[in-house]
């Protein structure tokens, strides 16, 4: 944003009647292509909470947080996916991480301490429409201990094809922990689509990866398909969920949709030089037979890690980030 022309938004006019000292610009306006900054806090402290209010296509709002003065972000995903709503629908989300209250009411309680610095800015990549943001950032101003790690999150969007597996982070260097993964998953075929086995291959692993999950849905703490007399439930509990199924409609909504989410805060996966997390994109054929699968799926990763930290891959434009 132009520092020289504040975002008054509706001031103006709010405060015509009632004058100084009351609510005027509880919102501002991001135009198209306009990164606006949300928070510069001087340090040592930690954020602590962070509630927005998005307007517009959330796949093209891009949230970004930097640390002590970095110029690669160390958070940079949309603000959709970074809160559970990969679909552009909302649903409700009660965990101990992020909760998205009535009616699309979005918060974080991810810790994110920084010992000189912290920016976060909002980018709208929409090429046409501006958005709205109603926004408030928790901090407190606190000593950092020396191992403290530094928050990160990080977005990918790939349409598997039958002979890989989907990638949800690679590339991580350094010592940290990861801390779990909001999926995004939208299946192109028929049948039960959650076999996939989840991998994590950390500190030196090649062929074969240190930690190997059992399907798809018991990674997120479900089992046997998530399903209870024919169909999916979902589900809200602290660290892990199914908490959204968009059903086809027989008319535009032509596939099965589904966010998923893992938090391993009591259950951190701690690594000490690299890390790479991949899941299977696997269903069922008949017989008994596995189904490698075509599906569109996204992904936001959460860790922590010492820095600096490897750069992230660039993301997609909006037209590739766009839910169709």
């Amino acid at each position: 944003a132009d520092k020289d022309k504040p975002n008054t938004a509706n001031a103006a006019w709010a405060a015509r009647d009632l004058g100084k000292g009351w609510k005027v610009n509880p919102y501002v306006r991001i135009k198209a292509g306009e990164t606006f900054t949300m928070a510069e806090i001087e340090g040592p402290g930690a954020i602590q909470h962070i509630w927005m209010t998005p307007t517009g296509n959330w796949r093209f709002s891009i949230i970004r947080i930097y640390w002590d003065g970095e110029t690669e972000p160390s958070v940079e995903c949309p603000v959709g996916d970074f809160f559970g709503m990969g679909w552009n629908v909302y649903s409700p989300l009660v965990s101990s991480a992020i909760c998205v209250n009535p009616g699309s009411a979005f918060n974080s309680y991810w810790a994110m301490p920084f010992r000189k610095k912290c920016k976060i800015t909002m980018e709208n990549v929409n090429d046409t429409d501006p958005m709205t943001l109603y926004y408030q950032i928790d901090y407190t101003l606190t000593e950092v201990p020396a191992d403290a790690g530094y928050f990160h999150a990080q977005f990918r969007r790939q349409n598997t094809n039958e002979t890989s597996d989907y990638t949800i982070i690679d590339g991580i260097k350094g010592k940290g922990h990861y801390v779990g993964v909001y999926l995004a998953w939208g299946v192109n075929n028929n049948g039960w689509w959650g076999e996939g086995e989840i991998k994590f291959f950390m500190d030196g692993d090649k062929e074969f990866p240190t930690i190997c999950g059992t399907g798809t849905e018991d990674y997120f703490c479900g089992s046997y398909n998530f399903d209870r007399e024919g169909k999916y439930t979902e589900f809200c509990t602290p660290y892990s969920g199914l908490h959204q199924v968009i059903r086809p409609d027989g008319t535009y909504k032509s596939q099965q949709r589904f966010g998923l989410y893992r938090w391993h805060i009591l259950d951190p996966v701690r690594f000490e030089s690299d890390l790479k997390v991949t899941i299977q994109d696997l269903g069922w054929k008949q017989a008994g037979r596995y189904l490698p699968q075509k599906s569109d799926i996204a992904s936001t990763c959460f860790w922590y890690q010492s820095e600096p930290h490897a750069k992230y891959p660039k993301l997609p434009g909006w037209q590739k980030l766009e839910v169709n």
